[in-house]
C-alpha cells in the first residue's frame, strides 16, 4: 500500500471524507477508485459511490479475492444507505466469508452487521437477532462497535426490551466517543433520546395520556387487555391476536375497548367498522357476523356479549381494558414511520419493508405527497421518497414487526 492509500484510509477511519479524497482525487487505480467510492458514501453522493466501487471490484485482479470482498461490503454498505434492500444477501454473505478465509475479520464483521441491519429495516427482528448474535464486539475498531451497539439497541427497542436497549446505547455510546467519529456520536444521542420521547398514547375515560416505549412494555407486561392500534392486535400477557390483516375485526375491538366497561351501540360499531352513517339491516345482519368472528377469535381472553344498546366486552380474569394508539393517525402510518428516519426511501424499499405491493405504496405516496407531507427526488427507476423528521414521537412501534409475537 503506497502512502497516499494510507492517508486516504486513515482520514476515511476518521470520518474525514474530504481529507481522503483529496489524497486519491486524481487517481483511477482500483484501491483509490475503492477509497473514493467510500468517500463519497460518507458526502451522500450514494449513486456516483456505487459506481466507483463497481469499477474498483472490476478493477481488481482474480487473485486479489480480498480486495474485491472489501468493495462488495461497501457497496453493501451504499445499498443500505439508499434503502436498496432487494439485493440478494447471498453475495454478502460470500464476501464475508472471503473476509474471514483472508484473516480480515474486522470486515467480515462489517458485513454481518449490514446484513443485520438490512434484516431490521425489513422488520425481520428474529432473523435480524440471529445475525446479531454472530457479532462479537470484543475487539472490534471503535467505529464498527458503536454501529454494533446502535444495531443492537434497535433490535431490543422494537422489540420492547428497554434494560437491553439501555445497556447496548451505552456500549456504543463508549465505542463512539473511542472513535470520535462526531456523526457516530449524534447517532448514539439521537437514539438515546428516542426513549424519552412519546411512542403511544392512551385512551382512557375519555382522555389521552402519551406513553414512552418504557411505558409501553410496563402496560404489555401488566396483563391488561391491550387493544394495540400501533400494530393492530390485541394482546394480554403472551397471547398475541394479530388483527392487521383483519382491519374490520380491529376496528369492532377498539370501540368495545373504548366503551369498556360499557357497552358500545351498535350504531357506533357500523359506522367504525363499515364507514357508513346510515345503517340498514344488512349492515346490522353484517354486524352480527364480525362479532361472531371476534368472539371466536377472543374466546380464550375475553367474551363478548350483547345487550339491549349493542355489545359489551367483558375481559376474563378481571382484566383491565386498554387502548393503545399510535402517535401518527392515519392508514399511512407505518409507511411515515419509515420514511421519517431521514433516508431517501425508493418504493421498492418501502413496499419490501412493508410486506405489501409497490402499487399499493405507490398509491399512498401519491395521496401523502399531495397533502405535502412527502416529497419525491429523481425521476423513473431513480425516484425516491423523503418525509421530514417526526419532531417530537418515536415511531419504533409503527416500523414492521416492531411488536413481539409473543
Amino acid at each position: 500500500m503506497d502512502s497516499l492509500i494510507a492517508a486516504s484510509a486513515r482520514a476515511l477511519a476518521a470520518g474525514d471524507a474530504l481529507g481522503a479524497l483529496k489524497r486519491v482525487a486524481l487517481r483511477d487505480d482500483p484501491p483509490a477508485l475503492a477509497l473514493r467510492g467510500i468517500a463519497m458514501a460518507q458526502l451522500g453522493e450514494h449513486g456516483r459511490a456505487r459506481e466507483l466501487l463497481r469499477r474498483a471490484a472490476r478493477g481488481f485482479g482474480t487473485h486479489e479475492e480480498r480486495a474485491r470482498a472489501r468493495c462488495v461490503v461497501a457497496e453493501a454498505e451504499v445499498a443500505l444507505a439508499m434503502r436498496d434492500l432487494g439485493g440478494s444477501p447471498r453475495t454478502l454473505a460470500a464476501a464475508a466469508a472471503t473476509l474471514e478465509a483472508h484473516a480480515d475479520p474486522a470486515n467480515a464483521l462489517q458485513a454481518r452487521l449490514i446484513a443485520a441491519r438490512r434484516l431490521l429495516l425489513l422488520g425481520r427482528l428474529a432473523d435480524a437477532a440471529s445475525a446479531l448474535e454472530q457479532v462479537d464486539a470484543r475487539g472490534l475498531p471503535p467505529a464498527l462497535a458503536a454501529v454494533a451497539g446502535l444495531a443492537r439497541a434497535e433490535l431490543a427497542m422494537r422489540s420492547l426490551r428497554i434494560v437491553d436497549a439501555q445497556a447496548a446505547l451505552q456500549q456504543a455510546q463508549s465505542a463512539a466517543t473511542q472513535a470520535g467519529v462526531p456523526a457516530l456520536l449524534a447517532e448514539v444521542e439521537e437514539a438515546q433520546a428516542v426513549l424519552l420521547r412519546p411512542a403511544a398514547s392512551r385512551l382512557a375515560g375519555g382522555k389521552v395520556h402519551l406513553l414512552r416505549l418504557e411505558e409501553v412494555a410496563a402496560l404489555q407486561a401488566s396483563g391488561a387487555l391491550v387493544i394495540d392500534g400501533c400494530r393492530h392486535g390485541v394482546r394480554a400477557g403472551a397471547a398475541w391476536k394479530p388483527l392487521a390483516r383483519r382491519p374490520v375485526l380491529f376496528a369492532l375491538a377498539r370501540v368495545l375497548a373504548e366503551s369498556w366497561p360499557g357497552d358500545a351501540d351498535r350504531n357506533v360499531l357500523i359506522a367504525d367498522a363499515f364507514r357508513t352513517k346510515r345503517p340498514d339491516e344488512t349492515h346490522r345482519a353484517r354486524l352480527r357476523v364480525e362479532i361472531g368472528r371476534l368472539r371466536t377469535l377472543l374466546a380464550d381472553l375475553a367474551d363478548i356479549e350483547a345487550t339491549a344498546r349493542g355489545f359489551v366486552l367483558r375481559p376474563h380474569e378481571a382484566r383491565e381494558v386498554v387502548v393503545v394508539a399510535p402517535p401518527i393517525a392515519g392508514e399511512q402510518a407505518s409507511l411515515l414511520a419509515l420514511l421519517a428516519d431521514g433516508a431517501a426511501w425508493s418504493t421498492s424499499g418501502l413496499a419490501l419493508a412493508l410486506g405489501t405491493s409497490q402499487r399499493t405504496v405507490q398509491r399512498a405516496l401519491a395521496e401523502l405527497e399531495e397533502a405535502g407531507r412527502v416529497r419525491s427526488l429523481g425521476q423513473a427507476r431513480a425516484r425516491r421518497w423523503l418525509a421530514a423528521p417526526l419532531a417530537g414521537f418515536a415511531t419504533n412501534l409503527l416500523l414492521p414487526a416492531a411488536l413481539p409475537a409473543g
